[in-house]
């Protein structure tokens, strides 16, 4: 497409359904990436279809300005690009009413938030972005962005967002509210919930004590569980975009043809009809939450690390190798899904199906480096809980031992050892700190002892693990000296021997 042809706008945009236009801005929506616009967005546009209502949606980007200054060139419009081997599909949510930069304008984050027009606030900030201690669970008090916040000002963590946010709608009447976390967290609506209150509970004097009440009569923290897979965006897509437009889309947003979101229906201030464009609303958010981030989350991991070390950039490329593939079907019904509380009438076995076909889907070029990143954060969220079970049983994961392994590897590799160029490409907050560690490590066993044994990096339960430790520092170790492929082979061997043993 030419760079002459019109920019995407409402008078140019050619859909085969009509665009949808809110009535008013019901929802604030913090952190305005790529999943959020491809997952949220299009389930508010289609219960705006069905029903209509006052739910258009404010967009908050966290500190780059790209994407809300080209929403504000397109009149808030966007495309997003459903992509299967042989087709693209494209629809324009068309939900998003305004858009700014929450690092630039922090002091309209909290007055959005007392806006009593806004009745749901959605947040997809990554699990970074809640600024707790992975090992407290609770808000992190030696974080320099949460301290400035409980000193007074316009605060930039998004807790304190939150809790200045909630304080001044207490103070200007209070009406109700609903917080809904979309991010990668277990039973994310409580967890966001205890992190607002401990926020509150740290202010000077009784200065939270207003909004401690708000809380407990008119706010609400449902948990929820999101799923599609959103790759990066590329230039590529946006030729291609363009082209199937007729008009130039500068944020068009890559995204597979399968998509979730389970709910708990706890609203306090009212919700869009998001059940139109296929949203669960149940009881059972938690065991929808452990499928999905142990399943398809942990196992994803291991597809990705294996994949970096193996020298391929994609997970379709991954998956497409034997060794890689067996190793993910074995973490994933041997290791992980006997942790798994399944969701009521859930067809357990399609899904898993549907996971393989998903992670092949060569159309979406997603990349093991994206996948990879944040690893940090990410497996302390997936791993324990399934490891702990099976160390309980007197069995060895060694397949999540190999994904541990993996992980380090590609972010703190031992010296001499180059995990390539995709394992380079991963960004995470702890690289630099296990890069130290590994520095000074003579061996796979004392790398894992001091970042899993020492530094607990995935939780005080493994951390005295010794058996655990001990595997993955072995694996690490076959990784440097013969390679990922044999460190494949010896933990899908040592699993498969585990798992002979347990059948009667």
């Amino acid at each position: 497409m030419s760079l002459e042809a019109p920019v995407l706008r409402r008078a140019t945009s050619a859909t085969a359904e009509p665009l949808v236009s809110p009535t008013g801005s019901g929802i604030l929506h913090l952190g305005l990436g790529s999943f959020h616009r491809a997952h949220q967005a299009v389930y508010t546009a289609a219960a705006l279809r069905a029903a209509g209502g006052d739910w258009g949606i404010i967009g908050v980007a966290s500190r780059s300005r790209s994407i809300a200054d080209a929403l504000h060139a397109q009149d808030f419009l966007y495309s997003v690009a459903t992509i299967a081997p042989g087709s693209t599909s494209l629809v324009i949510p068309g939900v998003h009413t305004d858009a700014f930069v929450g690092a630039e304008q922090p002091e309209r984050v909290v007055a959005q938030i007392a806006d009593p027009g806004i009745r749901i606030v959605t947040l997809t900030v990554t699990e970074n972005g809640y600024s707790y201690s992975p090992a407290t669970q609770h808000l992190d008090l030696d974080d320099e962005t949460v301290r400035a916040d409980l000193r007074g000002g316009a605060p930039r963590s998004t807790i304190g967002q939150l809790a200045r946010g909630l304080q001044a709608r207490a103070a200007a009447g209070g009406a109700p509210i609903s917080i809904l976390s979309c991010d990668n967290l277990a039973s994310n609506g409580t967890h966001t919930e205890k992190l607002v209150r401990e926020f509150l509970h740290e202010l000077p004097g009784s200065d939270g004590a207003e909004a401690l009440e708000f809380l407990d009569r008119a706010v609400s923290f449902p948990s929820s569980m999101v799923d599609r897979i959103v790759p990066a965006t590329t230039a590529e897509l946006r030729t291609r975009v363009s082209t199937l437009l007729g008009a130039r889309d500068d944020i068009p947003v890559p995204a597979e043809p399968f998509t979730m979101w389970a709910i708990e229906d706890r609203f306090a201030g009212g919700r869009p009809a998001w059940e139109a464009g296929g949203a669960v609303f149940t009881d059972e958010v938690g065991r929808y939450e452990q499928m999905k981030v142990r399943l398809l989350n942990g196992t994803h991991s291991l597809i990705a690390y294996l994949g970096a070390l193996s020298g391929v950039g994609t997970i379709p490329e991954a998956i497409g190798l034997e060794s890689i593939e067996s190793a993910a079907r074995a973490v994933l019904r041997d290791e992980y899904e006997p942790s798994v509380e399944v969701p009521s009438g859930f067809d357990i076995r399609a899904y898993e199906s549907e996971l393989f076909e998903r992670w092949a889907n060569s159309a979406l070029g997603h990349r093991t480096s994206q996948v990879g990143t944040d690893g940090s954060v990410k497996l302390r969220q997936r791993i324990p809980e399934p490891a702990l079970r099976a160390l309980r049983m007197g069995q060895m994961p060694h397949l999540i031992a190999l994904t541990v392994a993996g992980y380090l590897s590609c972010i703190a590799p031992l010296a001499g050892f180059d995990p390539g160029r995709h394992a380079a490409a991963m960004t995470d907050s702890a690289r630099e700190r296990l890069a130290g560690y590994a520095a000074s490590a003579r061996n796979g066993r004392e790398l894992a002892q001091r970042v899993i044994g020492e530094l607990h990096l995935f939780g005080d339960g493994l951390g005295s693990q010794d058996a655990f430790i001990d595997r993955v520092g072995d694996l690490i170790d076959i990784i440097q000296r013969r390679g990922v492929d044999a460190a494949i082979a010896d933990a899908t061997s040592a699993s498969e021997t585990t798992t002979k043993e347990l059948q009667p």
